[in-house]
């Protein structure tokens, strides 16, 4: 009987989509990234109104679930935190043969906090958001932060024993933008910049260390963070304050809110982490697997 591994992946949204395509075109299974993804995109439609369900929660929660064959997906119950906190079915758990004649298996297991359980030792591998990483553990350092391939180096071994693998290529860019009051004239929107801006900078609260971390503290000298009020959206807030950084895809809302697109600062992205400390040759072998080919993003692979 070969070795179960099992993984820590993000319960519903675009980062598990991103682990489900790794998944399918590494072990060659796209009817089960298919099935899955097809699921949680239904049932977040469901939850936001968008179409009118024919059973209640709980008999779709039985439909999706096989809880009798391992190698069909499981599913449970969340609080959505929505108004009035609606459940939302999202993923819980499903084991992939991994046929490598050893008999050595995958399990992929949802989790609120990929990143948070591999830092507790739960996990020896998972993926998650890079911005988790910055948030939590990346020092913060006068000079800024370019690259995913150089968070690794900014992590202290002392705070964990986890570390970024690879990047998925989901990429999306946390932007600086402006209003064309307080952009500059026919200059880029970019760190230099901001070394000479003093005033508001408009973001999310969650996301305060991250841009201390990507910007570095030299650069947001005379820098004030300013935050969006409760119900008031983003890009919305970053025109009232005139500078800002928000995740953005194409900026067409952002434009919308007469924002001038500036400097991509740096990737959202999800990313393959790994617990050093929890490696045995099986975790290796399937650090392998999902990782073998071309790497899609800039980020050098490990020795």
């Amino acid at each position: 009987m070969g070795e179960t591994i099992p993984i820590a992946v993000p319960r519903k949204g675009r980062p598990l989509e991103c682990v489900l395509d790794r998944i399918a075109a590494r072990l060659d299974v796209p009817a089960l990234a298919d099935d899955v993804t097809s699921t949680l995109r239904h049932e977040k439609a469901l939850t936001k109104g968008r179409l009118d369900a024919e059973a209640d929660v709980y008999h779709r929660l039985a439909t999706y679930s096989t809880v009798n064959d391992p190698t069909e997906p499981e599913y449970t119950l969340l609080r959505d935190d929505r108004a009035g906190k609606p459940r939302r079915i999202v993923f819980d758990s499903v084991t992939i043969p991994l046929e490598d004649g050893n008999g050595t298996e995958i399990q992929l297991v949802g989790r609120e906090e990929p990143f948070r359980a591999l830092r507790t030792h739960e996990f020896a591998l998972g993926f998650d958001s890079a911005d988790l990483v910055l948030e939590e553990v990346v020092e913060l350092r006068p000079e800024p932060l370019n690259r995913i391939a150089d968070v690794n180096a900014r992590i202290n071994p002392v705070d964990t024993d986890v570390r970024v693998v690879t990047g998925l290529g989901d990429t999306v860019y946390h932007t600086l933008m402006a209003t064309p009051e307080t952009a500059p004239q026919q200059a880029p929107i970019d760190r230099d910049f901001l070394e000479g801006y003093e005033g508001p900078l408009c973001i999310e609260p969650r996301y305060e260390r991250l841009v201390q971390a990507v910007l570095g503290t030299k650069t947001l000298d005379g820098v004030d963070f300013r935050y969006p009020t409760e119900g008031r959206e983003e890009e919305a807030a970053i025109a009232d304050a005139g500078l800002g950084v928000y995740l953005t895809v194409t900026g067409s809302t952002a434009r919308e809110h007469g924002l001038v697109l500036g400097e991509q600062l740096f990737p959202s992205e999800t990313v393959l982490l790994e617990n050093g400390s929890e490696v045995t040759d099986a975790v290796a072998a399937v650090r392998s697997a999902l990782t073998s080919g071309a790497p899609e993003t800039e980020l050098a692979l490990p020795n």
